[in-house]
């Protein structure tokens, strides 16, 4: 039966990926956390969030926009399955989120070049549990609970691998796998 319905799965998916490749642009429509709330807000169906966090600076997060943000399969499956959220993490803007206003942790700081370093917003480092690490990659359920983070730069195979994941419920049915393993091993 677990091969039928990976079977499926495989055939599904291998569909979507003919249909959606033929309408590529070759770019992830990325939007702001406020532009992902409205949207949010306007939309009966409600998506997942995928979050890429990022600074100016971060040469690895530039590789990733040059080349794993620019493969087809990846641009499409975000564009259709999640809200593409690009978050600078060392932003001065000011974001609500679960009813808590974050802002940068010194917004005073004016950086001595546009290359430079500046100061962590509290949101980053909020969602990354205070492991600022760039770039790193927040996967948010239809109800902006955080499922995951990762870190560093993802080649296409393990992007992919991720996307599908959670875009498609895997994480769901392999929590019930884990836990019927705990389950069993305690009896």
């Amino acid at each position: 039966m677990n091969y039928l319905k990976y079977f499926l799965f495989v055939l599904g998916f291998l569909s979507f990926v003919n249909t959606t490749c033929q309408q590529a642009d070759n770019s992830i429509n990325w939007i702001n956390w406020n532009e992902m709330i409205n949207q949010r807000n306007k939309d009966s169906i409600k998506k997942k969030v995928f979050i890429d966090l990022y600074t100016p600076w971060c040469g690895w997060c530039k590789r990733m926009d040059l080349s794993t943000f620019k493969d087809p399969l990846i641009v499409n499956y975000i564009n259709n399955k999640y809200y593409p959220v690009k978050f600078n993490g060392e932003t001065k803007d000011t974001i609500i989120f679960n009813q808590h206003q974050f802002i940068n942790s010194d917004p005073s700081y004016i950086k001595s070049s546009p290359n430079a370093r500046g100061k962590a917003h509290w949101f980053a480092h909020s969602i990354l549990d205070g492991k600022l690490s760039y770039p790193s990659y927040v996967v948010l359920d239809e109800n902006l609970i955080r499922l995951m983070i990762y870190n560093g730069y993802k080649k296409v195979d393990e992007m992919l691998g991720i996307l599908l994941f959670f875009g498609s419920n895997q994480y769901k049915y392999y929590h019930n796998h884990l836990n019927d393993q705990w389950v069993k091993s305690n009896q």
